[in-house]
């Protein structure tokens, strides 16, 4: 199982690592759901994280779709953090029609010069996940979806997320599914049991009285890898 824990601080990567998880997404403004980091932050938690960071791309929180300037902005930021030891990108991009804009995820693959890309949760407002999966899987580049499976919890949409992991197998070389939003230590093992999702994603879960912008919380994190590897066992 792997654990990818959310970092909005220096100090967060390093408690997330230290305490067991596998990967980092960095963000910004978790209240408005993760938009990109500052370009500081970025280049000092990739420059001594142990564990690989994935970096949001996102420039605003009004929708998933971008204008040309908003694109460039994205670009001119991937740019940028190329020159970083990073892990991946984490993006997303959907049409007025909430299809999979393919021709501006081209343009953000091309600008990603062989990095990985996460695509992150515009992925649940796609009007047919099964739809924006099989999409996304003819794209290499692409090596995760995060999704809560439409739902604003992925407790509420177990079957879902299970029929995405049974797509994927189905699929041969498609995405990792990665679930996450609403997981708790209390509910991980049950849920991972019921979906077969091989990679899980925390954010309030494991903070400090499971707010979204407080401190990484080290008993939560004991909690979720205790129940990730009872499971696994």
């Amino acid at each position: 199982m792997l654990l990818e824990v959310i970092a909005l601080t220096p100090e967060d990567a390093r408690q997330a690592a230290a305490c067991g998880a596998d990967r980092i997404e960095l963000v910004s403004a978790i209240e408005e759901g993760g938009l990109t980091p500052a370009l500081s932050i970025a280049e000092e938690i990739t420059a001594e994280s142990a564990i690989p960071v994935h970096v949001m791309i996102r420039p605003h929180s009004r929708s998933f779709r971008y204008s040309d300037e908003d694109m460039a902005q994205m670009i001119a930021s991937m740019k940028e953090l190329r020159r970083f030891r990073l892990g991946a990108f984490v993006l997303g991009v959907l049409t007025a029609e909430q299809t999979v804009d393919e021709e501006k995820l081209k343009r953000l693959l091309d600008a990603a010069d062989g990095v990985p890309v996460t695509f992150h949760r515009a992925f649940d407002e796609a009007r047919s996940l099964e739809e924006a999966f099989e999409t996304l899987a003819k794209y290499p580049l692409i090596r995760t979806v995060l999704t809560s499976g439409g739902k604003p919890s992925a407790l509420d949409a177990q079957d879902q997320i299970a029929r995405l992991v049974q797509l994927g197998g189905s699929l041969g070389s498609a995405p990792e599914v990665l679930a996450g939003s609403g997981l708790t230590p209390e509910t991980i093992a049950g849920f991972v049991q019921r979906t077969v999702v091989r990679a899980v994603h925390f954010g309030s879960g494991v903070r400090q009285g499971g707010k979204a912008a407080a401190p990484i919380d080290p008993q939560r994190m004991a909690a979720v890898l205790a129940a990730l590897r009872s499971h696994a066992e």
